[in-house]
């Protein structure tokens, strides 16, 4: 996915938030990531096909959008990854990253490396090594899980500290920015937070306890990392303000969806539940800011 932060009234890609959002789909899901069971539908036969959509893509979004002829002062370009299921396909989707740093080397590549949950990987294992490898050093933000937290730097986090050395060895390893969004520890749901402004120089680091939901959603995580990719566009030097925005917005949107599903009387710990974009539109817009990050010393 590419984004251009311009005006919504230029063109007819879909914009939400001042973002002109390019979109290209990789697979038909029939349903969540997390119950494929490496049993996700291609859209595409082979790599090459793969490569040619996104070069297509990525002229035809060049060719349309004023944000070529525009000042790079005013305007950044983004690109945002999220769950890849095979070895050549990420490699094809790096391909595309290098090729958009060559037209702007300022380019932000947010990576959600999309891998498993609770323990268990829903893509071939191979992938780890590709995105601690490939992946991680060329990411300018990252935004796990905690367990793919645990897969990429190969530390168990069990405890708020483990989850903060995550961050730093994820920062040695490339991105300034590193956002494990979802630390469970106890009984708590934490969102672990870490900037490195400076190479080399200790990160600012945060944390935002979020409330647990009895229930389970479809798109969450993918909802997130464009969140955070949005509202870290706007307020670049400080994760925590994006962070709080991000999850104010998730939390605003699954409560809607919730209070949706129990108003028709559907059971929501029956099935995993559809999240309510279109209804959440000015939750997305104009968030309230009800979670809070508290920063570490």
């Amino acid at each position: 996915m590419g984004a251009d932060r311009t005006e919504c009234s230029r063109g007819k890609e879909p914009c939400l938030g001042d973002f002109y959002v390019h979109t290209l789909d990789l697979f038909d899901f029939p349903f969540a990531a997390s119950n494929l069971q490496q049993r996700s539908l291609s859209r595409f036969d082979d790599d090459e096909e793969l490569e040619n959509s996104f070069n297509g893509a990525a002229a035809d979004s060049l060719s349309r959008s004023p944000v070529r002829d525009w000042p790079s002062s005013q305007h950044s370009i983004a690109h945002s990854s999220g769950y890849i299921g095979s070895v050549s396909f990420l490699d094809t989707v790096l391909q595309v990253v290098d090729k958009l740093r060559t037209i702007n080397p300022n380019l932000i590549y947010v990576c959600d490396p999309v891998m498993g949950d609770e323990g268990k990987l829903y893509v071939p294992p191979e992938l780890v090594a590709v995105y601690h490898e490939k992946v991680v050093p060329v990411a300018s933000m990252l935004t796990p899980n905690q367990f793919e937290a645990e897969q990429l730097t190969g530390l168990r986090i069990a405890t708020e500290r483990d989850g903060l050395e995550a961050c730093n060895m994820l920062h040695a390893s490339g991105p300034s920015k590193v956002v494990i969004t979802s630390v469970h520890i106890g009984d708590n749901l934490l969102l672990i937070g870490s900037h490195q402004k400076v190479k080399g120089q200790p990160p600012e680091q945060f944390k935002i306890v979020i409330p647990k939901i009895p229930a389970y959603f479809t798109g969450t995580g993918d909802l997130m990392t464009a969140l955070l990719l949005g509202w870290s566009n706007k307020y670049p030097d400080h994760l925590d303000r994006a962070s709080e925005l991000a999850v104010s917005t998730l939390q605003a949107l699954l409560h809607r969806t919730l209070s949706d599903y129990e108003k028709v009387g559907f059971d929501p710990k029956s099935s995993s539940l559809e999240i309510r974009l279109i209804q959440s539109q000015d939750d997305i817009r104009n968030p309230k800011v009800n979670y809070k990050a508290e920063r570490y010393n």
